[in-house]
């Protein structure tokens, strides 16, 4: 009896095919989900959209689609234009009704603007305005006159006001708002010059650039309002009617001289006591003011030796445009003659 022959198994290259046509098929249901997913319900939209815009009370709007299809022409647009226009109503114009002014009737021309007879007590009364300004800078002259020699205290006098400048060397310690032993009786002298006159006074302070965080000064503008306000109290302290005075802080922001060496930022440490000629007197100020010369001993500096070359003002004129006048007078130290 012969024998089965059993054939060597070989192998199967194409097992392959099977997992391919799943992966094949498993993809092809993914792409079926997904477009069946991103396929938007028009309808359904459309109602949401309204759903929205009513409940923040708005017209129901919703995005139409735009239909493809011919567009209009020019010729058409125009047509509907003019046919729009021409069923408007022309504007009437509107009649411009006449509103009759008032005269008004102007005083009669006189020497001052109009007012007769007041010319010569306004010029009477601005003269011995004046005058009062040169007995004020006069005693102050003849009671500080060795301070004024040592180029500590500094006066300039204008048609309008008088300027007493004092340096700090004499009044503060550095840093501080607290008067020196030494200022006390330099003002307490000028209280008893500018008691009896009725100016009013505007006490101004000033600093150098070089900055200062303190507790009590965060900054130079408390500085300079706290050292102005010191010479105030003096002042009052000396008899001065506080109802005539005003301080005014500058800070390191109205200089006289550089602050990039030591001599101008002493310079700029300053306090000034402006002694107006009337409270009607606009109030003084300063623009672009450009520095102002130390008076000497010996007389006076090259740039006030050069202001009288310009046209000096009218007496009694009213104060330049550009906010600083020349100055007319300049105070010189008394002298011994004896």
């Amino acid at each position: 009896m012969a024998r089965k022959h059993l054939h060597e198994e070989h192998v199967n290259h194409e097992r392959w095919a099977i997992p391919y046509g799943d992966l094949i098929t498993l993809l092809l249901a993914f792409f079926v989900v997904m477009y069946s997913i991103s396929s938007v319900n028009e309808g359904k939209y459309r109602v949401l959209a309204q759903s929205i815009a009513s409940a923040f009370n708005g017209s129901p709007k919703v995005i139409e689609p735009v239909q493809a299809g011919a567009q209009p022409t020019m010729s058409a647009q125009t047509s509907a234009i003019s046919s729009i226009q021409a069923a408007a109503p022309s504007a009437a114009p509107i009649p411009l009704i006449p509103v009759p002014v008032p005269a008004q009737k102007l005083p009669p021309p006189g020497k001052n603007g109009g007012r007769e007879g007041g010319d010569d007590a306004g010029l009477a009364r601005a003269h011995g305005e004046t005058a009062g300004l040169k007995r004020i800078a006069d005693q102050i002259e003849r009671a500080l006159g060795p301070l004024i020699a040592r180029q500590l205290i500094a006066l300039r006098r204008a048609d309008y006001w008088l300027e007493i400048e004092i340096k700090t060397d004499i009044l503060f310690p550095s840093g501080v708002a607290a008067l020196s032993p030494q200022a006390v009786p330099v003002l307490q002298q000028l209280a008893d010059i500018l008691r009896p006159f009725p100016n009013p006074l505007r006490i101004e302070g000033y600093t150098d650039d070089v900055p200062i965080a303190t507790l009590a000064f965060p900054s130079n503008w408390e500085l300079s309002a706290a050292r102005a306000a010191s010479v105030v109290r003096l002042l009052a302290a000396g008899g001065v009617d506080p109802q005539r005075m005003a301080i005014l802080g500058w800070g390191e922001y109205r200089p006289v001289a550089s602050n990039a060496s030591e001599a101008g930022r002493n310079r700029n440490r300053r306090v000034l006591i402006v002694v107006l000629s009337s409270s009607a007197v606009p109030e003084r100020f300063y623009s672009d003011r450009p520095e102002v010369p130390t008076q000497t001993a010996a007389g006076v500096d090259a740039a006030a030796e050069a202001a009288p070359a310009a046209t000096p003002p009218a007496t009694g004129a009213a104060p330049a445009a550009n906010g600083w006048l020349p100055v007319l007078h300049v105070v010189r130290p008394v002298t011994n003659t004896k």
